[in-house]
C-alpha cells in the first residue's frame, strides 16, 4: 500500500472536477479482448485513448493517448485469486481545461484492491515499468484521498498541463487506503484519465482508404486508431509514437488500399526525420520523454529525441518510395517531389521532398559502395557498432547474436540501390541531384548486380539429412511437439535455408527465419532459389516455420542448446507468430507468381504454399491486428496463446498495430482485389502483387 496518501481538502479537488466538457458521440469507439486485457478505445476531435483493464492476479488500469506518446497507468498489489474486469461503461471522451481525456467505468471481482504504484507520464515509462519496475523519481507522485476517489496529478516537468488520474469508488469503499468490495462482492469504478500533451490531427477512415481495400471492420478500426496527418503510430499501447521501420513496411503492404494522400503522410513523417546524413530515423523521443533527455543533455525544451540506431529503415525508404512514384503516385510524383518539408531533426530547415529522398539514396549508395567494390562477409552491412539489434527482430537475442542480418543484406540494400537506379533512369530526381551526386547514381545498376548475386549466398545453411533428422527430432521433444510432419517433410533429404544473421567473423548463424518474405516482395530470385528457400520456409515446424496457428518467425532446431533457450514461445523474437511477417510472406508469394518465367512444376509449389499460408492466417483471424501470438500444443495441435499472458512471456503484445493491419490491402488469392498488373502501360502498378518492372509479362 502506498505510504504517502494524502487526504485533499475540497479545494484541492476542485481543479479536477470543474470545467469538465463532454465531447460528441466519437468518431471511433471498439473494444476487444486478447488474453487478460481488455481493451476499449476511443477517437474524437481532441482525445485519442486507449483504456486497458488488466485481468489476473495483477490487476491495472492503463490509458495510453497518442498525444505526446503520453499515459496514466495504475498497478494494483497481487489478489489471492485471479480477477476479471467488466467495462460496464465504454470510455467517453472529455475536455477539463487544458487537459484532454476519456472518463469510463469499470468493475472488478475482488474483495480487496490495493494500489501499488502509480506512473503519469510518457508511455515509455509506463513501459518500463511494466517490464522492469523502474521509471525516473522525477516523474513519481503520490496519490490524494477525499471521501471516496482517489487522484494523482502532476505538472509536465517543463510546467506544461501535466497529467491526472482519478479513481471513484462508486461500489464499495475506501477503507485505510485499500479499495474494499461492496455487499454484492465486486469493487465499482469510475476512472478519469487526462494528459495535456498536444493532440495530434486524425485521418478519418475515409481519407485512409480507397475502394479496394478489404471490408474488415477490426482492422480498419485498428488503423484508424493509429493514422493521424503528422505520423502513423506503430502500436498501442506500447508503441504509441512514430517507427520508421513500422511506417514503412505498413505503407508497402497497405499501398494497394491506401489514397495517395496517406501514402504520402506517411512518407513525409519518415523523410521529415531523416538525420543531416541520409539515416532514417528508427524512433522519436517526445513529450515529457524528451524533456528528461533534454536535461540530461544540458538542454530545454521537448524537443524530439530521434533514434537512428537501427539499419534496416534506411534501406526500406527508397524502394517503398520508388514502388509510390512509379505505381499509384506516378500521376502525383513530380509534384510531391517538389513540395518543401519541414524536418524535423533540424527545426528550422525546410527543403523540397526530393532532396530529402536523394540525401537517403545517396546514404544508401555510400554505404553499398563498400560490398560492391570487393565482395565478402567483411564488406555486409552490419548493424552499429556496440549493439545487439540494428533491424525488426530488435530484442537483444533477436538476431541470435549476430551483426550482419539475412534480411538486410540479402534483401532491403539491394532493393534500395536498385531503386536509386531506377528513379535516376526515370529522371524523377535530376533538380535535386549535383554533378557528384549523377556520377554515384549512375553506378546504382552495377552496384545492384553484385549485391543481388553475391550477397544472399554467404547466408546459405546446408546440413545434411541425418544430422537435420537429429536435431529436428531433439528439438521437438524438448518442446513437447510431433517431429514426424517435419521429418516426413524433410523426405531424407539435406536441409537448406537462409541463415538468420552472420556472427562477426562471417558465420551463419543456423536459424531458420521468415525474412525471407522481405526477398520475395522486394528481389527476384532465381527459379532454383525460389524453390529452395519457400520450400524451407513452409516445412512444418520444427523442421521449417509452419504450424496450425501461424508462421513462426524463428526456428533454433540447428543450433546449440544455449541459443535455443533464448529463441523459446514465450521470447519475443522467438518460436512466436507475427501476424505482419505472414502478411509479407503473403505479398512475397503474390508478387513472385506475376512472373512470367516460372516453370509450371514451381508454380505449383508456389500456388501449394500460398494457400497452406492462407490456411493459418484464416485460422488465426481474430488476432490478425495483433502484434503476435505465441502458442501451446494440446490435443494433438497447436493452440492460440496471447503473447504476454504466460508468465515466462518478456511483455505483452500490442492490442493496436499498424503493421498488423496490412490484411486491408493483401488478400487471399480468392478475393477480388487490385489487379496483378495493368497492359499496355509503360510503367508498373505497383501493388501487393504487381509484376516486378524487371519481368513485366507481356501485355
Amino acid at each position: 500500500m502506498f505510504k504517502n496518501f494524502r487526504w485533499a481538502a475540497a479545494g484541492g479537488l476542485l481543479s479536477l472536477t470543474v470545467s469538465s466538457q463532454a465531447l460528441a458521440r466519437p468518431d471511433l469507439a471498439y473494444q476487444l479482448t486478447e488474453g487478460q486485457n481488455l481493451n476499449a478505445f476511443v477517437r474524437e476531435d481532441t482525445v485519442a485513448a486507449h483504456l486497458l483493464l488488466r485481468n489476473g492476479v495483477d490487476p491495472r488500469i492503463l490509458v495510453a493517448f497518442p498525444a505526446g506518446n503520453s499515459g496514466v497507468g495504475l498497478w494494483f498489489e497481487p489478489t489471492a485469486k485471479p480477477a476479471t474486469w467488466r467495462l460496464d461503461q465504454p470510455p467517453k471522451p472529455l475536455r477539463r481545461g487544458a487537459l484532454n481525456g476519456v472518463v469510463a467505468r469499470a468493475s472488478l471481482d475482488a474483495p480487496r484492491l490495493v494500489a501499488k504504484q502509480a506512473v503519469l507520464s510518457n508511455v515509455r515509462y509506463l513501459r518500463d515499468y511494466q517490464a522492469v519496475g523502474r521509471f525516473p523519481a522525477e516523474v513519481a507522485t503520490e496519490p490524494t484521498i477525499q471521501g471516496d476517489t482517489l487522484t494523482w496529478r502532476r505538472a509536465r516537468l517543463d510546467g506544461g498541463p501535466g497529467y491526472a488520474l482519478t479513481i471513484r469508488v462508486i461500489g464499495g469503499r475506501i477503507d485505510q487506503g485499500a479499495i474494499v468490495a461492496g455487499a454484492d462482492g465486486r469493487i465499482a469504478l469510475e476512472i478519469t484519465a487526462l494528459s495535456g500533451d498536444a493532440p495530434l490531427t486524425p485521418l478519418p477512415i475515409g481519407q485512409l482508404l480507397n475502394a479496394q481495400a478489404a471490408a474488415d471492420p477490426g482492422a480498419r478500426d485498428a488503423l484508424a486508431f493509429l493514422s493521424y496527418r503528422e505520423k502513423f503510430l506503430a502500436g498501442s499501447w506500447r508503441f504509441n509514437t512514430y517507427f520508421g521501420r513500422d511506417t514503412l513496411m505498413s505503407v508497402r503492404l497497405l499501398m494497394p488500399a491506401l489514397r495517395p494522400a496517406a501514402v504520402e503522410a506517411g512518407l513525409n513523417s519518415v523523410l521529415a526525420r531523416l538525420s543531416p546524413g541520409g539515416e532514417v530515423a528508427h524512433e522519436e523521443g517526445v513529450g515529457e520523454f524528451a524533456v528528461v533527455q533534454n536535461r540530461k543533455a544540458g538542454r530545454d525544451g521537448d524537443a524530439a529525441e530521434l533514434d537512428y540506431g537501427m539499419v534496416d529503415d534506411d534501406y526500406m525508404l527508397g524502394a517503398v518510395a520508388a514502388d509510390y512514384l512509379q505505381g499509384p503516385g506516378q500521376a502525383r510524383a513530380r509534384t510531391w517531389l517538389a513540395q518543401p518539408l519541414a524536418s524535423e531533426s533540424q527545426p528550422g530547415v525546410r527543403t523540397p521532398t526530393g532532396a530529402r529522398l536523394v540525401s537517403n539514396l545517396r546514404f544508401v549508395l555510400n554505404q553499398g559502395r563498400a560490398f560492391a567494390d570487393a565482395p565478402s562477409a567483411r564488406t555486409l552491412v552490419a548493424i552499429k557498432p556496440g549493439r545487439m539489434t540494428g533491424e525488426w527482430r530488435d530484442s537483444n537475442e533477436g538476431l541470435g547474436r549476430g551483426i550482419y542480418p539475412y534480411n538486410v543484406n540479402a534483401a532491403l540494400v539491394p532493393a534500395a540501390i536498385e531503386a536509386a537506379d531506377r528513379l535516376f533512369r526515370a529522371g524523377l530526381l535530376d533538380p535535386y541531384l549535383s554533378a557528384e551526386d549523377r556520377a554515384l547514381f549512375a553506378d546504382a545498376g552495377r552496384m545492384a548486380q553484385v549485391w543481388r548475386a553475391q550477397a544472399s549466398p554467404l547466408f546459405r545453411v546446408e546440413l545434411p539429412a541425418a544430422e537435420a533428422g537429429a536435431s529436428i527430432r531433439s528439438y521437438a521433444d524438448s518442446l513437447g511437439v510431433p517431429a514426424a510432419p517435419a521429418l516426413k517433410a524433410l523426405d531424407g533429404r539435406a536441409l537448406v535455408f537462409h541463415a538468420l544473421s552472420l556472427d562477426a567473423t562471417g558465420k551463419p548463424v543456423p536459424i531458420v527465419n521468415s525474412d525471407e518474405g522481405f526477398a520475395l516482395l522486394f528481389g527476384h530470385p532465381s527459379a532454383v532459389d525460389l524453390d529452395t528457400y519457400v520450400t524451407a520456409t513452409m516445412r512444418p515446424f520444427p523442421a521449417g516455420l509452419m504450424t496450425d496457428v501461424g508462421l513462426v518467425v524463428a526456428n533454433a532446431a540447428f543450433t546449440d542448446r544455449e541459443a535455443q533457450a533464448r529463441f523459446t514461445p514465450a521470447a519475443y523474437h522467438g518460436a512466436v507468430v507475427w501476424s505482419w511477417q505472414q502478411a509479407l510472406l503473403a505479398a512475397g508469394l503474390e508478387r513472385q507468381l506475376a512472373r512470367c518465367d516460372l516453370p509450371a512444376s514451381l508454380r505449383a509449389k508456389l500456388v501449394a504454399a500460398q494457400a497452406e499460408l492462407w490456411r493459418a492466417i484464416r485460422a488465426t483471424r481474430p488476432v490478425q491486428s495483433s502484434e503476435l501470438w505465441s502458442w501451446a500444443f494440446r490435443n494433438g495441435r497447436y493452440e492460440v496463446v496471447p503473447f504476454g499472458a504466460g508468465k515466462a512471456d518478456v511483455d505483452e503484445s500490442n492490442a493496436a498495430q499498424l503493421w498488423s493491419t496490412v490484411y486491408l490491402a493483401v488478400r487471399p488469392p480468392a478475393e477480388p482485389g487490385p489487379p496483378a498488373k495493368a497492359a499496355k502501360t509503360s510503367q508498373p502498378v505497383i501493388g501487393v502483387g504487381a509484376a516486378p518492372e524487371w519481368n513485366r509479362c507481356p501485355g
